[in-house]
């Protein structure tokens, strides 16, 4: 008994000890204009304990001794490490510098993230927490709105059909990434941001690099990059649930756990979300599941794994065709929500347009710290899509106004169709419903090594690794109550054939694409300049198997394997000619393969010869900027001009001689020109008003006069066509655009904030297929000026914290048109196809943090 006494005692002596060796330290984190940053690391040097800071920059740890150092960092700025002890558990507000020591320069040469001050590019960097407060309903591009040379609508507002221009470049011209993996559509260069959903409940951080960037990939961009940083090992212990609610059934619901950094060096965070709603606009309704799970393992101080798993299954309704102006104002919807794509069926809404897909992501990346001067990161990524999007396929009575509940501005009758499909009996089906189905499997490595030569000088090598094969094809997915459908593809042995459900028709192809290449890059670096230059070369070999049987096609056929050599060289160099200025200039020159979509092939997939005047696009890029750093204001002013020689366009139009049928263009030897000037800055007028600011002015043109070639779908020629676009403005993006913010911390933990937003010089998408004598008369849309309100507040439930927001967009309700398409003929407001933005929206969301 005395022995179990002894041991008691002697075990509440240890842990009484431990008790009393805990020390519960806090603070709050901030950057140069004291602004909160949250999610930055705080660690206890010298352990794996750890914590993050919460949305307003606060953070509680219980460190594991009486005494000791904290080491403080976040993505893009200077690691710090401040001491702590018991005497002292509050150590205040912790100021960190975006400068060249970043957080871990691993991550930012594994993500190409841009280094204020020292990378000499022009660069906005979105945090998670603007993020959480200002999304909202929006799509995830739309948070970028006020950033110079965006430009980001919904299009025809079906969820995720939202599209991004930077610069006046396109999506396909703008290199998206997440953690360091490409997700370009390696066919044509898209991004469908539906694939991507659930970005916004996990993305740290997320920088719009312009121009040339500082992305170490052996494929180059033309008008800039998207990083998206995706939380890992750095995420605090815990979780947190989420549900907002909004305008047209808006509904999402989601939850986040994580095990923050273990003691065995194991981390992992997963997330889940699921979203539904009707959609701002008639017809539109959604549904998603977007979840994400990241497992990294620090092994040791030289090795770390991070396993990541991103992806969103989801189906939407779409607005398909444009309407003028008129048209739209007639509807009893007033314009702003009228939809001609979707009608009823047996009481539930239908759509003529409709897509469905998923796309998991996944990667694998490996840090490794060779030695002090030496590292490399590796990421290993799959991609396995699956889905597509439905069409109307028949006679057209889908958009003929007689087949309308009413009016010209009501809902389809689907149940006529139905009816008389059903009547024909033997006669078969005039209308049906086809998907035009594509599924791709990708693979890629990504690597990069860098050294320090010197003390000054760094060496970054690297691989750049893709493999892409991509399957569309044409089926019938509903006959619409009748008994088959008649083949329209009069090129087929089998015209007649009657398709039944589940049969491929139109087209059934395969194309495969393969890249690879390396990069260099030399850093240099002393006292307050940097000095980099980079260069890389690429090969890109295209191939097209054509499964469609036909007159033309016999048993299919396969394509010779094309290959297009590519190569860049960019350098620049940022000088601090003081503590609060600095000023930069790059420059770069590449060559780049043209796209297999569009650009390799022509036609619908049959059509396996190679397009003979497919040729590499070639880019001259050079830019300026300036820039001052203050406690209290940033700004910046970037100049820069970009020269787009021998681009290439093939768009499709509806043949008029073929109801259903597509034509194919084939544009090659356009030069563009891109130049502009883009001011930022950020104030903190006093303590509790932060205002921020931005304006992008642009100019730019089509600079060439070219033949072009209109070829039917089998590839053969139909007609030339001359396209007179010199001095026609670059269309589909607001070539001015400002933007003013106001954010006033009224409590510590409540903010309200007010965005005004304007967008002009804008002018319709000219279809260059139908060649133009005037190009200089292409409609050029009306500006609009638009206000959006939110707040934030902070409060305790129990022990949790909690947090909830709220969102008004276009407050004001303004009618405005986000997208044209312009009339070849008449280049007039009068005949253009419009699609308006969004009124007035609004969401209310809560999060739980546990």
């Amino acid at each position: 008994m005395k022995n179990f006494k002894n041991l008691l005692f002697i075990a509440l002596f240890f842990a009484t000890a431990t008790v009393l060796g805990q020390t519960k330290i806090s603070g709050i984190i901030v950057d140069e204009t004291n602004q909160p940053l949250p999610g930055a690391s705080v660690l206890e040097k010298g352990t794996k304990n750890g914590t993050t800071t919460d949305f307003d920059g606060n953070f509680t740890l219980s460190a594991k001794s009486n005494s000791g150092v904290l080491v403080i960092s976040f993505i893009g700025y200077t690691r710090k490490e401040v001491v702590f002890s018991s005497s002292k558990t509050n150590i205040g507000s912790i100021k960190l510098v975006e400068d060249q020591g970043s957080l871990n320069e691993i991550v930012v040469t594994a993500t190409s993230f841009a280094i204020d001050r020292k990378t000499p590019v022009a660069v906005s960097t979105i945090r998670a927490a603007d993020i959480v407060v200002k999304l909202g309903t929006q799509e995830f591009p739309e948070i970028l709105k006020s950033t110079p040379g965006v430009y980001a609508t919904k299009t025809g507002g079906g969820y995720g059909d939202s599209r991004i221009n930077l610069r006046g470049f396109g999506s396909e011209n703008v290199a998206v990434m997440i953690n360091g993996v490409p997700v370009n559509d390696m066919e044509n260069g898209s991004v469908y941001w539906s694939n991507w959903a659930g970005l916004s409940d996990v993305t740290s951080a997320m920088q719009v690099q312009r121009g040339l960037g500082a992305s170490k990939v052996a494929v180059p961009s033309i008008g800039g990059t998207i990083n998206i940083i995706s939380k890992s090992s750095d995420a605090e212990k815990g979780g947190n649930i989420k549900m907002s609610t909004g305008n047209n059934g808006y509904q999402k619901y989601g939850m986040t756990l994580s095990t923050g950094l273990l003691d065995n060096g194991l981390a992992i965070t997963a997330s889940a979300a699921k979203i539904s709603g009707d959609g701002y606009v008639d017809g539109l309704q959604f549904s998603g599941v977007n979840y994400f799970l990241n497992v990294s393992k620090v092994f040791n101080d030289d090795h770390q794994l991070s396993f990541n798993v991103i992806g969103a299954q989801q189906t939407h309704g779409q607005r398909f065709n444009t309407r003028t102006i008129a048209q739209n104002r007639a509807t009893e919807q007033g314009g702003k929500r009228f939809n001609p794509d979707w009608g009823y069926r047996d009481g539930q809404v239908e759509n003529i347009s409709y897509n469905f897909y998923h796309k998991p992501q996944i990667s694998l990346n490996h840090d490794w710290t060779i030695s002090d001067r030496t590292f490399v990161t590796t990421a290993l990524y799959a991609s396995f899509g699956n889905g597509g999007g439905r069409r109307t396929q028949g006679s057209g009575k889908f958009t003929n106004n007689d087949y309308r509940l009413g009016d010209i501005d009501q809902p389809i009758d689907f149940d006529r169709i139905v009816q008389e499909n059903k009547d024909k009996g033997a006669l078969g089906s005039t209308d049906v419903f086809a998907a035009s189905n594509n599924s791709h499997e990708w693979y890629g490595v990504l690597s990069t090594l860098k050294t320090d030569l010197s003390e000054n000088l760094k060496l970054s090598v690297g691989l750049d690794g893709r493999y892409y094969v991509g399957d569309h094809y044409y089926e019938i997915t509903d006959l619409l109550g009748g008994q088959y459908y008649l083949n329209p593809n009069k090129n087929d042995n089998n015209f007649n054939e009657a398709l039944q459900v589940g049969d491929r028709f139109n087209r059934d192809y395969e194309g495969r694409v393969l890249t690879t290449g390396t990069f260099s890059q030399l850093e240099y670096s002393v006292d307050d300049l940097s000095v980099f230059l980079s260069s890389s070369i690429s090969n890109t070999r295209y191939g097209r198997s054509s499964f469609l049987d036909d007159a033309t096609n016999v048993n299919g056929q396969v394509s010779d394997n094309i290959n297009f050599l590519g190569y860049g060289t960019k350098g620049g160099a940022n000088y601090n000619l003081d503590d609060n200025h600095n000023v930069f200039a790059n420059i770069g020159y590449f060559s780049r393969a043209p796209f297999l979509t569009g650009g390799v092939f022509l036609g619908n997939g049959e059509n396996v010869d190679p397009n003979e005047d497919a040729t590499n696009e070639k880019i001259f890029s050079a830019e300026i900027g300036y820039g001052f750093r203050s406690e209290k204001f940033n700004a910046n002013v970037n100049i820069y001009r970009t020269s787009w020689l021998d681009k290439s366009i093939s768009p499709a139009i509806l043949d008029p001689n073929n109801v259903g049928q597509f034509l194919n263009t084939n544009i090659t030897g356009l030069d563009a020109l891109h130049q502009g000037i883009e001011i930022d800055f950020v104030y903190q007028l006093t303590d509790k008003l932060n205002i921020t600011g931005m304006a992008s002015l642009g100019d730019w043109e089509w600079k060439s006069d070219v033949k072009a070639d209109v070829f039917l779908d089998s590839g053969v020629l139909y007609r030339e066509i001359t396209v007179n676009a010199d001095g026609l403005k670059v269309n589909d993006a607001a070539q001015t655009t400002y933007a003013f913010g106001l954010n006033y911390k009224a409590l510590d933990k409540t903010s309200v904030f007010l965005d005004y937003n304007y967008a002009g010089d804008l002018y319709a998408n000219i279809d260059f297929s139908r060649g133009t004598e005037d190009g200089l008369n292409t409609w050029k849309m009306p500006a609009y000026h638009l206000f959006d309100l939110g707040f934030n507040h902070g409060f305790i439930i129990g022990e949790l914290d909690a947090l909830v927001t709220g969102n008004m967009n276009n407050i004001f309700d303004v009618e405005y048109i986000s997208d044209a398409f312009d009339n070849a003929d008449t280049h007039s407001a009068q005949d253009a196809g419009v699609y308006y933005g969004a009124g007035r929206t609004f969401s209310l969301g809560l999060t739980v943090n546990f």
